[in-house]
């Protein structure tokens, strides 16, 4: 087991590839805390606690700073330490320039970047008192090539892969990795609202054809978060099929 008696924080854990993280991380023996803003948490946990993994579920939003302190103390008092972040969550509200309101800027922005900024934040402390943690976020290869309509998005994912690097910086002195991932498309049920007609042109800019799965990303994050990367920092590991960029 490669994360075996490791704890690992997943935000967005309940479904598409937080879900599939969550179920790889917690199958290579991680014990998991797992976030998310549905019901649904309680549910993969129980299914978790049936196959033998430890796992507990709190519903939180990572744009609540209160709330998410509150919830990374609790967390560590309960397993006594935080050793992996995986900051998952994230949301999209696309529209062109020209027609994307105030509100869906500041909502994708709330969620995708200070989200990340508040978690990595609270658990930082924690990693820093071990001496010990890995910390991962979620960017996207848009951030590297652009995408139409998506302007606030495409900002914050950006912007991950520059606040990956000052933290690797900051951090590494305290035996923390920090990396991001830079998915491409990506079966998910965000993903499946796009027209037939747009994913067909996004598979012809694809050179291995075809869309990845959430395991595929948490293979990454899995990679990423093992013993196996304790020399990579400050990476933004694309998994993308090797999409046009």
């Amino acid at each position: 087991m490669r994360l075996k008696d490791k704890v690992a924080l997943i935000t967005g854990g309940a479904n598409g590839i937080g879900l599939a993280t969550t179920q790889r991380f917690a199958r290579e023996g991680a014990k998991v805390i797992m976030w998310d803003l549905t019901d649904q948490g309680n549910e993969v946990v129980e299914a978790l606690k049936k196959e033998g993994c430890d796992a507990i579920f709190q519903k939180v939003s990572v744009t609540d700073e209160e709330a998410v302190l509150n919830a990374v103390e609790e967390a560590h008092k309960h397993f006594g330490r935080i050793d992996i972040l995986i900051n998952n969550a994230g949301i999209t509200k696309d529209r062109t320039l020209l027609k994307m309101s105030r509100q869906e800027w500041d909502d994708v922005l709330a969620v995708n970047l200070t989200g990340v900024f508040n978690c990595t934040q609270a658990v930082a402390p924690i990693m820093k008192e071990q001496n010990y943690g890995r910390i991962i976020s979620a960017s996207s290869n848009v951030a590297i090539r652009g995408n139409f309509g998506q302007t606030n998005y495409v900002a914050t994912k950006t912007a991950i892969i520059g606040m990956t690097k000052v933290w690797a910086m900051e951090l590494g002195k305290f035996n923390i990795t920090v990396n991001c991932i830079a998915p491409g498309f990506i079966y998910t049920a965000m993903t499946d609202k796009m027209p037939e007609e747009v994913k067909k042109q996004s598979i012809a800019q694809i050179p291995l054809g075809k869309w990845g799965y959430p395991d595929d990303v948490a293979n990454g994050y899995l990679y990423l978060a093992s013993d196996e990367a304790s020399f990579v920092s400050g990476v933004c590991l694309t998994i993308d099929g090797g999409a046009a960029r």
